[in-house]
């Protein structure tokens, strides 16, 4: 119990919105790569195959800033964190249309051989990891008295 009465602990005294904003930034640049070289393998056949490759990537410098910046992790932060989660389902959406689309739609054959299906979710949770660091309070406010 250790573990989990620490983890509360700083989310209660803000130790994890610091923490959390530098995953964020982490997270965005390896889902970054991964969607440049899977969309690239593609040949960016698509024109949207480029916005993910365009938004992701702004949440390294939101995510590094709010490490930071009181001021980062409230503005510019949940900005380009709700980029990325609203562009992960749009991708999803195209996705699963592109899936849709190959000769025998939806078979075992085309969900396995296709854009993966979930891929885009998984971004998201690049931007959600954004936006809940955004809301959580921050570590150089005032902790509020318990009881």
């Amino acid at each position: 119990m250790k573990v989990v009465d620490t983890a509360l602990h700083d989310v209660r005294t803000g130790r994890f919105e610091r923490s959390l904003s530098a995953l964020t930034a982490a997270g965005a640049a390896i889902t970054a790569a991964e969607i440049y070289l899977s969309h690239d393998a593609a040949s960016f056949g698509n024109k949207m195959m480029w916005w993910p490759v365009i938004t992701v990537p702004a949440a390294i410098p939101a995510g590094a800033a709010a490490v930071f910046s009181r001021r980062a992790a409230k503005t510019i932060l949940p900005l380009a964190s709700a980029a990325i989660v609203a562009n992960g389902i749009q991708g999803t959406y195209l996705h699963w249309r592109g899936i849709g689309q190959r000769p025998g739609g939806f078979t075992k054959y085309n969900v396995e051989a296709g854009p993966p299906m979930f891929a885009p979710l998984l971004a998201s949770l690049v931007g959600g990891m954004g936006l809940l660091a955004a809301a959580l309070r921050r570590e150089d406010l005032p902790v509020p008295e318990l009881g």
